[in-house]
């Protein structure tokens, strides 16, 4: 099984984001992740989808994206584009193991963005394995809830 990043170019307009969804339900199809934003025209969402299935399955799910009127471009990003992707961790941690975290926090170049009495926030961008690899060394910490953005990325050149 393989997994596939597509970057679509589409009509900013109500309904968009849902008729792309629907194509991807009907038929059965995953969403891995899904991100969503304006670009520099506001008329156009740059629109950021990772899949996953058979190769035959993922050529398929390019053509019915092709199809929808609200698409303007699409493109599989090859493995050299340049994706991120942003985390938000909330981790319990008491008052003598924080340093422990913030040390962590400061090798990934990750932002601590909230401190409480009995816990943090850390901020940290990045591809997926760099994100994994954070967490797993969080894991001993205790996370207390965890957010993902989704993938983004371009092409580069």
């Amino acid at each position: 099984m393989s997994k596939m990043i597509f970057s679509l170019l589409v009509e900013n307009e109500a309904g968009v984001l849902s008729r792309v969804a629907g194509l991807f339900s009907r038929r059965g199809y995953n969403i891995d992740s899904l991100s969503v934003g304006e670009t520099e025209n506001p008329g156009e969402s740059r629109m950021t989808i990772v899949t996953s299935g058979e190769e035959e399955v993922l050529e398929q799910i390019e053509k019915q994206l092709n199809k929808l009127i609200d698409v303007k471009e699409i493109v599989a990003l090859p493995d050299a584009s340049v994706c991120r992707e942003l985390i938000l961790v909330k981790v319990g941690v008491p008052m003598e193991e924080r340093q422990q975290v913030i040390s962590i926090a400061d090798i990934f170049r990750a932002k601590i963005v909230d401190v409480a009495q009995d816990s943090l926030m850390v901020e940290l961008t990045g591809n997926d394995s760099k994100l994994e690899a954070f967490i797993r060394l969080l894991a001993p910490y205790h996370i207390l809830s965890l957010a993902r953005t989704g993938i983004t990325g371009l092409m580069r050149g």
